[in-house]
């Protein structure tokens, strides 16, 4: 694959990125209610996905851009005596849900982040988000595939996985973004 190649086929996993800029808009509308309500947000994903989770979690708990408060994010990914100790006793499959079983609570979202939306530990840990009552995102490749369908909803996005995986950071950054922008004046700016 030359470098061209590749760029081009970024090009087509941003288009369809844009075509859900309003997907992205409302869902920070959604985190901003919920986190300034005293929910949080859980994400999780695996290799270069757990990192994008890590990333989203960063953002939240530090600050993308305006100066506030932070917010409870918590990457399951980097609980890595849990994710050890869970993929021990009860399998691989589980290392997420069992963290959400614990952790997730109605007012909760939990975000997903997947280039095929096949990752058992994921499926697994949407099913126990759905059982805690927590909203549930994803972000993943292209549909259709199972952890869309396990979800409330979905950002799929076109493409070969490493440029998914490349659009999910403009994602998440988007993500932070009308995070930041639907939180109320009184939330902006830390005392």
């Amino acid at each position: 694959m030359t470098v061209e190649t590749h760029l081009n086929g970024l090009a087509q996993s941003l288009a369809g990125l844009r075509a859900q800029a309003p997907r992205l808009t409302r869902w920070g509308g959604v985190l901003a209610r919920r986190l300034t309500d005293g929910g949080r947000l859980l994400a999780a994903g695996n290799g270069g996905s757990a990192a994008e989770a890590q990333h989203l979690t960063a953002e939240l708990v530090g600050r993308f851009r305006d100066d506030r408060r932070p917010f409870s994010a918590i990457a399951l990914c980097s609980e890595s005596s849990s994710v050890t100790a869970i993929g021990n006793d009860y399998g691989y499959d589980q290392v997420f849900a069992r963290q959400v079983t614990a952790h997730a609570r109605p007012q909760d979202v939990v975000v997903l982040l997947t280039t095929s939306g096949r990752s058992p530990n994921l499926l697994e840990a949407a099913k126990a988000a759905r059982q805690a009552g927590a909203h549930v995102w994803a972000m993943t490749g292209p549909t259709p595939n199972p952890l869309a369908e396990a979800v409330d909803e979905v950002l799929a996005l076109p493409g070969e996985p490493a440029n998914v995986q490349e659009a999910q950071l403009v994602a998440v950054h988007a993500l932070c973004a009308a995070f930041e922008a639907a939180l109320p004046t009184s939330e902006r700016r830390v005392s």
